[in-house]
């Protein structure tokens, strides 16, 4: 808040206010790209590490570094993330907090001189619990932590990352309060065709996670033959967000409010379209160009608007085709079906939905297991 504030509102407050406001065309266009600047300054002379969207960050110091990384990651990483979002950069938190929640686990491993296997333990254990601390949702965080990031079950790592878990979630409920974070009306009881046309918007949500992964690594392609240092290029991308923003507003920051009017249904039909084309070129573009955040709340958006123009097309249904939307494309792009299918469940708090949304998120899965080799974290590793 207190960054939005003073990227969009020239204001010392806390106080939160909807970006761009009243800001002029101008100005939508340099906040991202100052924004950017600011993150590649901070790349280049602090860590290189806080590009990126943190997850497959923390996929490769366990895979490559024996679960070793830096204090930098774990000060710089947020901050770096709430420059990017604060200056209207189309991501959310979560990865970043992942990355630093499991930087913090590595730290501490580290201070005590603890074995490689049980740094990693450690790092996902923070991972996990940064993750249940922004969304509240335990469930899926350490689902997470084994389709993701551990390679295993064994009680040596599922132990701790569980009570990771817990004490996140119990801090969290008591600082910010309990229940979940995208609730939506949906009294109606389940039908057979509803959980038919779930898996429909799985199967198309598990293309656009194909499509979505494979543009982003041929757009960081093409920034990597750019004949500028690298720490140049998230303002680059910048100036595409920007006229993004001028086109639809709602693509910049974070857009939980976007996420919640999605499953709410207020918004037209014209929006939800413009929402989901804008919003994924800037954020493709934007990531693509290593700035610094996350990818769960930009797929949310992108994965609840199929589903809510699939409710506007098939009347009655609402929020429930979002939430499937939602948790196909988290399935198809993280090729975690289980995670996918939890998250969306915990945040908006239908567990009663929950064969509409493994329908989707299988349906999206085996899409993306028969058309793209690995999931969007792991591609480049």
């Amino acid at each position: 808040s207190l960054l939005n504030n003073l990227f969009w509102y020239q204001q010392f407050s806390f106080v939160e206010h909807v970006m761009p406001g009243n800001a002029g065309a101008l100005h939508i266009i340099a906040a991202p790209v100052l924004g950017s600047l600011i993150i590649g300054v901070m790349a280049r002379f602090g860590s290189e590490k806080i590009r990126g969207h943190g997850i497959p960050e923390a996929i490769e110091a366990i895979l490559y570094s024996e679960s070793r990384m830096s204090p930098k990651v774990a000060v710089l990483k947020p901050l770096s993330s709430a420059v990017s979002i604060g200056s209207g950069g189309p991501f959310g938190a979560e990865g970043p907090i992942i990355m630093t929640g499991g930087a913090i686990g590595s730290l501490f491993a580290q201070l005590f001189h603890l074995s490689a296997a049980e740094r990693k333990t450690l790092l996902v254990a923070g991972a996990a619990a940064g993750m249940t601390a922004i969304f509240n949702a335990p469930i899926a965080a350490v689902l997470l932590a084994l389709e993701v990031l551990l390679f295993e079950w064994k009680p040596r790592s599922f132990i701790p990352v569980v009570s990771a878990v817990l004490v996140s979630w119990c801090w969290r409920n008591a600082l910010i309060g309990t229940g979940a974070i995208f609730p939506f009306y949906w009294m109606s009881q389940l039908q057979p065709m509803q959980l038919i046309i779930a898996v429909g918007i799985g199967a198309l949500t598990g293309l656009i996670a194909v499509a979505l992964s494979k543009s982003l690594y041929r757009l960081e392609e093409w920034f990597h033959h750019l004949p500028v240092h690298w720490m140049w290029w998230p303002a680059l991308g910048s100036v595409i967000v920007g006229l993004g923003g001028i086109i639809q507003p709602r693509v910049l920051g974070a857009g939980y409010a976007s996420i919640q009017s999605l499953l709410d249904g207020t918004l037209a039909i014209n929006i939800i379209i413009s929402l989901l084309l804008v919003k994924s070129i800037v954020w493709l573009v934007s990531l693509s160009s290593g700035t610094s955040g996350g990818v769960v709340a930009p797929l949310l958006i992108m994965g609840g608007a199929v589903g809510a123009v699939a409710a506007h097309l098939v009347p009655g249904y609402g929020g429930m085709l979002v939430m499937a939307g939602m948790a196909g494309i988290l399935s198809g792009a993280m090729r975690a079906p289980l995670t996918g299918t939890l998250f969306a469940v915990e945040v908006t708090g239908h567990f009663h939905l929950l064969p509409v949304a493994l329908g989707a998120a299988v349906a999206s899965y085996a899409v993306s297991v028969l058309m793209m080799p690995r999931s969007i974290f792991t591609e480049r590793l």
